[in-house]
């Protein structure tokens, strides 16, 4: 990856800026709390409700593993009832030094957050009990999708940056991959996307945006 700055964002938390692209990893409008917000609140903890003590562990892929702090936040709130397997697909993994200058010790579990970032590539780590990590380090474009899917993050750059990375291709291998009742949330809510994810075959809803952040975003279930 070319070179990285570190930003703070409007919630008080800091992101990772990309000069090249003219893009940040997260929200300026709040990197903590779209995390919380877009992928914790509206996919997983969504999901996690219809899934009981007994069931499978819910399988979770992550277009796009980033700073890790959409695995923390998740990670922070996984129990027994709602237990993961986290699939992360990354093709440039960030250096831990520049992982450790954003200092989301001060936002999330600390311990949880280095157990993440000190996982081996290529292979499942049990960081928890109920949460099971699985970094790849690859191109979503060349790679498998991993197969019955329940969650999907899809927090790849924006379209205008990334556009091979939103196309009807990828979003029908991701569809493919998903379980039926599969739920995807993005924080792009622009009415190409959604159309696109309609025409794959999802159901999609927009949902208000984080506090103070993006005023809409998408969730898309499988029927």
């Amino acid at each position: 990856m070319q070179e990285l700055e570190v930003q703070h964002t409007d919630d008080g938390s800091a992101t990772l800026f990309v000069p090249a692209l003219d893009e940040h990893y997260h929200s300026v409008k709040g990197a903590y709390t779209e995390a919380l917000h877009i992928y914790r609140d509206c996919a997983y903890l969504y999901a996690a409700e219809q899934h009981t003590v007994g069931e499978r562990p819910l399988r979770l892929l992550e277009i796009g593993f980033g700073t890790g702090l959409n695995a923390v936040v998740t990670a922070m709130v996984a129990t027994a009832q709602r237990s993961v397997h986290y699939i992360a697909l990354e093709k440039y993994p960030v250096v831990p030094d520049l992982v450790r200058s954003l200092g989301y010790d001060k936002w999330v579990d600390a311990e949880l957050f280095a157990a993440i970032h000190g996982a081996p590539w290529e292979q499942p780590t049990d960081i928890t009990p109920h949460f099971t990590l699985e970094k790849r380090c690859c191109d979503l474009l060349g790679t498998a999708i991993p197969e019955e899917i329940d969650i999907v993050y899809f927090d790849a750059f924006a379209p205008e940056k990334q556009p091979e990375m939103w196309s009807a291709e990828v979003f029908a291998r991701i569809y493919q991959g998903m379980r039926p009742g599969g739920v995807l949330t993005t924080y792009c809510a622009k009415g190409a996307i959604r159309r696109l994810l309609q025409a794959t075959g999802f159901t999609v809803e927009r949902l208000a945006g984080p506090i103070g952040g993006k005023r809409e975003i998408l969730r898309a279930v499988k029927a």
